[in-house]
């Protein structure tokens, strides 16, 4: 290596740092959001199964869910559906905030809405 040659990769890697940390930042609020994906579906059909049960379906999906995320659930015949909406940011107030709806249908168990 010749001696003006020293610290030219130390420069490149700092010039490249900045570029580095935001694709990190990024992939970090994918599987944040990713994660609140999965919450949610599972909040719908926890949800859905109650209704049909004839239970609390709020109370069983407020169980996967983060504050602020609303479950509404209706029935339509012997189907009952359940949507669930969140809105986050998965990273903190720096993030884009992101928005997750996901809903689940089940079958009314026989004799629930007798």
């Amino acid at each position: 290596m010749r001696p003006r040659d020293r610290g030219f990769v130390t420069a490149e890697l700092a010039a490249a740092m900045p570029a580095v940390v935001a694709v990190l930042a990024m992939a970090v609020w994918a599987v944040g959001t990713m994660g609140l994906k999965v919450r949610s579906v599972d909040a719908a059909n926890s949800a859905a199964l109650a209704a049909a049960r004839g239970e609390d379906a709020r109370a069983v999906a407020a169980a996967y869910l983060p504050d602020g995320a609303t479950v509404s659930v209706s029935t339509e015949g012997d189907l009952v559906r359940a949507e669930v909406t969140v809105a986050s940011r998965p990273l903190g107030p720096l993030a884009p905030p992101v928005t997750v709806e996901s809903d689940a249908t089940a079958a009314v168990e026989p004799g629930v809405l007798e």
